[in-house]
């Protein structure tokens, strides 16, 4: 395998131990990177370290420091933070299990593969693997990467293991604060009937090569455009608003509009029997543990 594993450590599940090798499962998307120019030289602005009354300074005296008051830090170097204990640093304990539904999907936050790391690990990661499709359940413990510490969920994923990131609860803020002022009244039965329809309409199967970044193609064109010199036309931002301010228009007449409009709609997906399930309550968000 070409790629360098993100983490290398054990998965635990009371007393087997399953070395295995964790790589990043996503990669970033294409991006335009700027950079800031000094316009009348057509330079580029260059950032130094500096220290106040003292100016520039080598790299190699740069520390790591916590201020714990004022103006007054801690001094850390990298091995005395390298060296603090914690097991999650290599091995990922499951200490709970949960059904997948279970768990918000605000709470996820990125995902990685996981794969056994020889061949002498690869019986008991498949029975891991199996045992968790078979259940239909997550995995749930705490791991170190990287300088903090996540609590992660494992589930199977085809041949292999898939392993998410999740936040705490302390860093989703609470829905509650801001949907408050939204009203709770029913819709009009009609109109909920035409949105459904509509969404019935437009309802397929999802596949992630539909969707690209039209903003990055737009900017390259834009780049494109300028580097030929030819003459831009820039949109007034005032325009939109005035459209938008003037866009009245009467629901149910732009829903109906919008249904007879079947020139981009998908075609529907096969609709499965209905399945009465019992409601569960959701998994409680992930809390980080008090030192």
């Amino acid at each position: 395998m070409a790629a360098r594993p993100y983490w290398k450590g054990q998965i635990r599940l009371a007393l087997v131990s399953i070395p295995v090798e964790i790589y990043s499962a996503t990669k970033s998307g294409a991006t335009i990177a700027f950079n800031q120019i000094h316009e009348p030289s057509g330079q580029r602005i260059k950032y130094e370290k500096v220290v106040p009354g003292i100016g520039p300074v080598d790299v190699d005296e740069i520390v790591k420091g916590f201020e714990y008051a004022k103006g007054e830090y801690v001094l850390l170097d990298e091995e005395e933070i390298e060296g603090v204990k914690l097991e999650s640093k290599k091995t990922l304990e499951l200490t709970q299990f949960v059904e997948a539904q279970d768990i918000d999907e605000i709470y996820f936050e990125k995902p990685y593969y996981v794969v056994p790391a020889d061949d002498l690990a690869e019986e008991a990661f498949i029975v891991l693997r199996e045992a968790l499709r078979r259940s239909n359940k997550v995995g749930l413990g705490q791991l170190a990467m990287r300088g903090r510490e996540y609590v992660v969920s494992i589930k199977a994923c085809g041949r292999g293991l898939v392993m998410e990131t999740l936040r705490y609860a302390d860093e989703v803020n609470k829905a509650a604060s801001y949907f408050r002022d939204i009203g709770d009244g029913d819709p009009d039965e009609e109109l909920l009937d035409l949105a459904t329809t509509l969404i019935d309409k437009k309802t397929g199967k999802f596949d992630a090569s539909d969707f690209h970044d039209r903003y990055v193609e737009a900017l390259r064109d834009l780049i494109d455009r300028k580097k030929k010199g030819k003459t831009l036309n820039i949109e007034s931002a005032d325009g939109d608003k005035e459209t938008r301010g003037s866009n009245v228009v009467d629901l149910m007449a732009a829903l109906k509009k919008s249904i007879g409009d079947g020139s981009k709609a998908k075609p529907a997906a096969k609709k499965s029997p209905a399945k009465a399930a019992a409601k569960k309550a959701p998994a409680k968000a992930p809390t980080r543990k008090r030192a």
